[in-house]
Order: C-alpha cells, then sequence, then structure tokens
C-alpha cells in the first residue's frame, strides 16, 4: 500500500459523469482528485493564447516544458497556469476541441504522464482521465471504467456547457464528442482504453448520487478484499 492510500484510477470518454464522479468520490474518502484533463485544457489554452500550433509537436513539448500547471488541491477543480487562475478559461468549447489536438502528441503525453506519476505517487488519490489505469497507473489498486450512452453523453455535456454559458446546438455537441471519441481512440500514444481490470460502470441510467454508491461499494468491496487480493480492480 502506498503511504497515504490507494490509487483510485477513473477512465472513460467525455460525457460520461467521470469527472463528477471523481470530484465526489474523492471528497467521499478524504482524497486528493486529480483531474489529468485540464493539465491539456491548460496547455492548449496557453498554446491558443501565444499562437502556438497545435499541430506542432516540438513548440508545444518546450511550451509546456516551460509552462507551470497546478491542480489547487482541496479545491476540486481549481486549475493555475503559471500562477494565474484559468479554472473558468479552460472549459470554453473551443479548448476543449484544441486540448484533444493537443493530447496526440506522444512527447507531449510522456511529459504529461511524468508530471501526472508525481502528483500520486503517495496514493490516497482518485485521478481522472482517458489513460491512467493503462498508461499512467497500470498499477493503481482500484480501477474504474466510466461510460454511457452517447445520446445521454451528448445531452449532459451540453446541459454543462448551457449552464457555462455556450450557445451549441445538441446537434453540435454530439459532433463534438463523436470527432473527441475517434481522435482519443485512435492517437498513437496512450489511446482511450478500458484497462482489463477495470470495474465497468454504466452511469447511462444512473443519477450522480447512483454513480457514487455503485463507486462506493467497489471501493468497499476491494477493501473488503484479503490483503493478499488488493492488487486487482474486480470487486
Amino acid at each position: 500500500m502506498r503511504p497515504r492510500g490507494p490509487v483510485i484510477a477513473l477512465d472513460g470518454p467525455s460525457g460520461a459523469g467521470k469527472s463528477s464522479a471523481g470530484r465526489a468520490l474523492a471528497a467521499r474518502l478524504g482524497y486528493v482528485y486529480v483531474d489529468t484533463g485540464a493539465m491539456y485544457r491548460a496547455l492548449a489554452l496557453k498554446a491558443l493564447r501565444e499562437g502556438v500550433d497545435l499541430s506542432a509537436e516540438a513548440p508545444l513539448l518546450a511550451l509546456l516544458r516551460d509552462s507551470t500547471i497546478e491542480l489547487v488541491a482541496g479545491e476540486a477543480g481549481r486549475v493555475r497556469l503559471d500562477g494565474a487562475d484559468v479554472s473558468v478559461a479552460i472549459r470554453a468549447p473551443e479548448i476543449s476541441a484544441a486540448a484533444s489536438q493537443v493530447s496526440v502528441h506522444p512527447e507531449v503525453r510522456t511529459e504529461m504522464v511524468a508530471r501526472q506519476k508525481l502528483l500520486g505517487e503517495q496514493g490516497g488519490i482518485v485521478m481522472d482521465g482517458r489513460d491512467i489505469g493503462t498508461k499512467v497507473f497500470p498499477d493503481a489498486e482500484l480501477k474504474f471504467y466510466v461510460d454511457a450512452d452517447p445520446k445521454m453523453r451528448a445531452r449532459r455535456r451540453h446541459a454543462e456547457l448551457t449552464e457555462a454559458g455556450a450557445s451549441l446546438s445538441i446537434e453540435e455537441v454530439e459532433r463534438d464528442l463523436r470527432d473527441r471519441d475517434h481522435a482519443d481512440s485512435n492517437r498513437s500514444e496512450s489511446p482511450l482504453t478500458r484497462a482489463e481490470d477495470a470495474v465497468v460502470v454504466d452511469t447511462t441510467a444512473l443519477t450522480p448520487e447512483g454513480v457514487i454508491e455503485a463507486l462506493l461499494v467497489a471501493f468497499d468491496r476491494w477493501i473488503r478484499r484479503p490483503a493478499t487480493g488488493r492488487t486487482a480492480a474486480h470487486p
């Protein structure tokens, strides 16, 4: 066991509800929550602000290495880029699209993965993303793959964007999710895939409270396993 407890990996596509679930699960367990997607969004935001070509790996890598990206402990969702709070700015639809472009570059992902490993090496953490259980922490004590029907994912994402002040149609959101799914699943470095030992949670018909309960049940079953059996994630 790690000094501060297990690493809980939470993977899945956009709109499945994993970020909300991850924040709530971390709060219930008293763990630190890390949204790795926010790190790519922060880099994408800086690249757009500075006019860096999103398709050019070397300039993006240099930009990343010259950037400080902080996920504020104890303040789920708060992100600082070079000391400035960008928590709201990185949630804009154009940043979402740009983050998908940024994340396809192998060397950028390698640098991000190294930073993410440092964030979670002591344990006691819930980390969500696309490749946490397969690439960042393949040895995570507990892994979840959170998914939902594409139509439901689009409705949820549309509601989030509308609440944030965006004026995209549901059709535009569905198209954006399809594009992101394709990009995430087909990139050469760390594509979105389900770890073989991940617990699958289908959130299509679940309320947010129901999702949390499903995660907590799996966590409780893992805790109750004999110590010799806790390296696997299945409940």
